[in-house]
């Protein structure tokens, strides 16, 4: 018995009845989803139709026909296995489509269009709007979709399309590409630049606490050198207390001045006495240097004798006064 015909497998699944059957209840979607997967067969006879139970992200799992295959860009480059799922709310709901990759032909990192799970993200899946939008425009966007940026190639390929002549979906998707891509450029050169500020700032940090703790030690010494000056300017008033009452010229002028006070007349009397006697040890000393001055030759003996002569008279008078003046008792001080 030959295999039914991609219609017939429609038809079938669509009418099912079992526990098995398909998400799809109202009859005339059921009739518009096998029109749409009738016409993408025929315009891409390299997809099949299927069905199975697909697990949506927040855990429903439904039953939901799919059409699976290769499509094929160019002759250049690998056809690209995917499956496009018929969602449950179609023509509502966008289609899901995921493409198959393997080891061969792994997924770029950072693909504008495809995620590295391999779901599809186009533009044309992001504005989809029922009627403008269908299967078979869907899978049409995608063709012209991969051939500017590849699902298996990392690198933009170019497209002979004038850009004059491109169709708004087709402007939309290689500004979409465009886009990723220098997104990517200036993430990348924001994450360089992060990292780079991130260590500028650990040295900052670093040199911060450098100069901190500088601080807070020239701080600690300005304080010990202003207790030091306080301890010096102390001891320096005490030593000059002690120099203001131990200083040696301080203690002979002050007892220069007790002596002078010491001898100091009380009266006119005693006042006489000490002048006469002062007057008295002149005479003497300059006698004695006059004797000197002869034994020297610097004086002659006759100018000494007459020098001598005026000197003697004038003690002689001044001794006199003296015996006058204080009587016998002045007969035994020393001359």
């Amino acid at each position: 018995m030959a295999p039914p015909s991609p219609t017939q497998f429609i038809d079938a699944a669509l009418s099912c009845t079992t526990p098995f059957a398909l998400s799809y209840t109202d009859p005339r979607q059921k009739g518009l989803i096998k029109n749409h997967l009738r016409s993408l067969l025929q315009e891409f006879p390299t997809l099949a139709p299927s069905f199975d139970t697909f697990i949506h992200n927040d855990g429903a799992a439904v039953n939901l026909l799919n059409a699976s295959g290769y499509l094929h860009v160019s002759h250049s480059t690998p056809p690209i296995p995917l499956t496009i799922w018929v969602h449950e709310n179609y023509p509502s709901m966008a289609p899901v489509v995921f493409i198959t990759s393997n080891s061969t032909y792994p997924i770029p990192f950072n693909h504008p269009f495809v995620q590295p799970s391999g779901a599809t993200i186009s533009p044309y899946l992001q504005t989809w709007l029922y009627p403008r939008c269908n299967l078979c425009d869907l899978v049409h966007n995608l063709v012209k979709l991969f051939s500017i940026d590849h699902p298996f190639i990392h690198s933009t390929a170019s497209c002979s399309t004038h850009p004059y002549r491109a169709s708004k979906m087709e402007a939309i998707d290689r500004l979409a590409g465009r886009l990723h891509y220098d997104m990517l450029f200036l993430q990348a050169k924001t994450e360089e630049e992060i990292e780079e500020l991130s260590a500028l700032q650990v040295e900052v940090v670093k040199r911060v606490d450098i100069a901190t703790s500088m601080i807070i030690g020239l701080q600690h010494e300005r304080t010990n050198l202003k207790r030091r000056v306080n301890v010096l300017a102390g001891e320096a008033d005490v030593l000059m207390n002690w120099l203001r009452v131990h200083d040696p010229k301080s203690v002979v002028a002050v007892a220069a001045d007790e002596l002078e006070d010491a001898f100091e007349a009380d009266d006119e009397e005693s006042k006489s006495v000490l002048d006469l006697l002062a007057a008295d040890g002149a005479m003497d000393d300059l006698i004695y240097a006059l004797d000197k001055a002869v034994e020297e030759g610097v004086l002659s003996f006759e100018l000494y004798i007459r020098q001598v002569r005026i000197l003697a008279r004038e003690q002689f008078f001044s001794r006199a006064k003296l015996v006058k003046l204080k009587g016998s008792n002045i007969l035994h001080w020393p001359y």
